[in-house]
C-alpha cells in the first residue's frame, strides 16, 4: 500500500494511506455477489408471487435495473462513503482535501460508474438494450485506476474524490462522537465557528498523528487554531484538538 499527502483547510499536509488495488477488486465482488444474489432471490420470490405477470420485461427493469443503478450511490450517501463491500474491506471515499465528501460529489462519482465499473452495462446488454460492443467501457476504470498516482477512477478524478485505506487506525466518527458524560463541561465555544471542512481536518489531523505519532503536526494545527479563534490553552496539542472536537460535539448536539 502507498501512501499519499493532502493539503486540508489549514494548509497543513495529512497523510492517508491507499488501498491496494486487490481491496478494491475484492470489494467490487462482494458488491457484485450481493446485488446477483438479489437477483436470484428476488427472481425465484417475485416469480413465485405474481406468477405470469412476472415475465414482462417492463417489471425485470424496474425491479432489478433501479435497485442495481442506485446501490452504491445511496450506499456511499448513507454509509458514510462506504458501499457493503468497501466496509468489508475497510476502505473509504474521501474527498482530495482529506473532508467528507458532499452528495454532489457521491452523485458524480455515480454518474461516472458507467464508464468505470459498469455492472449495468452487462445487465443490460443481457436484455439486449444495449450492444455489446458497450463492453468495452469496462475498461476504462481499471486502466485510470492503474496509470494514476491516487489509484483514482475517472469518477474519482471528476468528483475530487480518493479512496482510503481506513484499516490502520479507528474511523474519524469514534473520534468525534464520542459520547460525553452528562455533566461534561466544553471549554471552547468558539468552535462553533470552524467550518464542516476544518472539522473534517481535526478529525483527518488526529487520526493521522495517533498512527504516525507525529506530534509536530499536531503542535502546529494547534497553534493556528488557536491564533484562528484567539484562544489561549495550557493544553497539549493533542489534548487540545481532541478537547475540541468533544467541545464541538457537545454544542453541534444541542
Amino acid at each position: 500500500m502507498s501512501n499519499v499527502k493532502l493539503d486540508t483547510g489549514f494548509n497543513i499536509e495529512v497523510e492517508f494511506t491507499i488501498p491496494a488495488f486487490y481491496k478494491r477488486l475484492l470489494a467490487w465482488f462482494i458488491d457484485f455477489a450481493l446485488l446477483i444474489a438479489y437477483y436470484i432471490l428476488g427472481n425465484k420470490l417475485f416469480s413465485s408471487a405474481l406468477g405470469p405477470l412476472w415475465g414482462a420485461r417492463e417489471w425485470m427493469l424496474i425491479l432489478f435495473g433501479l435497485p442495481v443503478l442506485s446501490y452504491h450511490l445511496l450506499c456511499e450517501i448513507f454509509l458514510n462513503g462506504q458501499s457493503i463491500g468497501k466496509k468489508a474491506m475497510r476502505i473509504k471515499v474521501i474527498t482530495a482535501d482529506g473532508g467528507q465528501p458532499t452528495i454532489s460529489q457521491y452523485l458524480i462519482r455515480w454518474l461516472f460508474r458507467s464508464v468505470d465499473f459498469p455492472f449495468w452495462v452487462l445487465v443490460y446488454i443481457s436484455f439486449g438494450v444495449l450492444p455489446w460492443w458497450c463492453s468495452i467501457l469496462l475498461f476504462g476504470g481499471l486502466a485510470c485506476i492503474l496509470s494514476t498516482s491516487h489509484s483514482q477512477r475517472i469518477g474519482d478524478l471528476v468528483a475530487a474524490t480518493i479512496l482510503i485505506d481506513t484499516r490502520t487506525s479507528t474511523s474519524w466518527e469514534d473520534t468525534v462522537f464520542t459520547e460525553l458524560s452528562d455533566d461534561y463541561q466544553p471549554c471552547y465555544p468558539q468552535v462553533m465557528q470552524l467550518s464542516d471542512k476544518d472539522i473534517n481536518t481535526l478529525k483527518s489531523i488526529i487520526k493521522s498523528v495517533s498512527r504516525s505519532g507525529d506530534y509536530d503536526l499536531s503542535m502546529r494545527i494547534a497553534d493556528r487554531i488557536r491564533s484562528k479563534l484567539q484562544l489561549s490553552s495550557d493544553q497539549d496539542s493533542l489534548e487540545f484538538l481532541q478537547t475540541l472536537l468533544m467541545d464541538y460535539n457537545y454544542y453541534a448536539t444541542r
